[in-house]
């Protein structure tokens, strides 16, 4: 027995997991335009601080969007994947995705030179095929593409940007998911006057659209004996959107159990799209000339 009591053993504290750089992760620029716009996080009095800094939750948001892992999967140094994904549903259910999203895209067209609200749209669809994680009630089967999953219907700005995205299943045709869709968007941009799309949305929509919201619907065809891929006016602003969001593979395929949550997906994907535009610094003149 020793003379003197032992000191009672300390916990240790958890050691500091270092956050590793990824090529999808915010530099400081794309940071600085996200963080405002997320608020300080709403805690209770008496309640202790958050544990995990939102940019590191932010980061390893877009790591899944980008890289397409699982959930469970996120490296170890991002803080755990229950916490990610809580923020995750959080953001997309009191619309603070919506509003990071409709903020970045302004600045986006201000910084392009045009209005911050668009005037013209481009509506299109693009099936996926679903994972074994997607329900029966939200998914079906598309005869033209051969695709068993869901599909989403597009409106984009002039620029490609997004305005409103809308997740049925595939079997829904185009044209009747084009009325609640132009509906949004006529709800969302009044300034809207004028929506180009292609060959499967002509019919009894045109008239719909111009009796009901005032819109003016045109329908961009295919040049007659076309058999080759062509590039068409105005129909190839949204299927370079289409490009910009499947470049994410999180989005190439859906693994969500709720529609809302891949409509959240392919918003982070234009985020990420948007910010590095954004934060993207431009090359001096001087530079310029010595390149060239």
């Amino acid at each position: 027995m020793p003379l003197y009591p032992l000191a009672p053993q300390t916990a240790q504290p958890t050691p500091h997991r270092q956050q590793t750089s990824y090529p999808c992760s915010m530099t400081d620029s794309e940071w600085a335009l996200i963080e405002p716009l997320l608020g300080p996080p709403a805690r209770p009095r008496g309640g202790r601080p958050p544990k995990h800094p939102l940019r590191q939750i932010v980061d390893a948001i877009r790591y899944l969007v980008r890289a397409g892992c699982a959930w469970r999967l996120l490296p170890g140094d991002f803080p755990p994947w229950q916490t990610v994904y809580w923020w995750f549903a959080k953001w997309a259910a009191d619309h603070t995705l919506d509003r990071i999203h409709d903020t970045l895209r302004e600045r986006v067209r201000v910084q392009a030179g045009r209005r911050p609200t668009p005037t013209a749209a481009i509506i299109d669809s693009q099936s996926v095929r679903a994972a074994d994680t997607v329900p029966r009630q939200s998914r079906g089967w598309d005869a033209g593409k051969k695709v068993n999953g869901r599909k989403r219907h597009l409106a984009v700005d002039t620029l490609g940007l997004l305005l409103v995205i809308m997740v049925t299943a595939a079997s829904v045709q185009d044209r009747d998911a084009a009325r609640p869709l132009l509906w949004r968007l006529r709800a969302s941009y009044r300034s809207i006057r004028r929506v180009w799309a292609d060959g499967g949305y002509a019919g009894k929509l045109v008239a719909w659209a111009a009796s009901m919201l005032h819109l003016v619907v045109e329908v961009v065809r295919k040049h007659p004996g076309q058999s080759t891929f062509e590039v068409l006016p105005r129909r190839w602003v949204v299927e370079r959107t289409f490009a910009w969001i499947s470049k994410h593979r999180r989005t190439v395929r859906d693994y969500e159990r709720l529609p809302a949550h891949h409509e959240a997906m392919v918003k982070w994907a234009m985020i990420a799209v948007m910010t590095r535009r954004l934060a993207r610094k431009r090359r001096p003149a001087r530079a310029l000339a010595q390149a060239a």
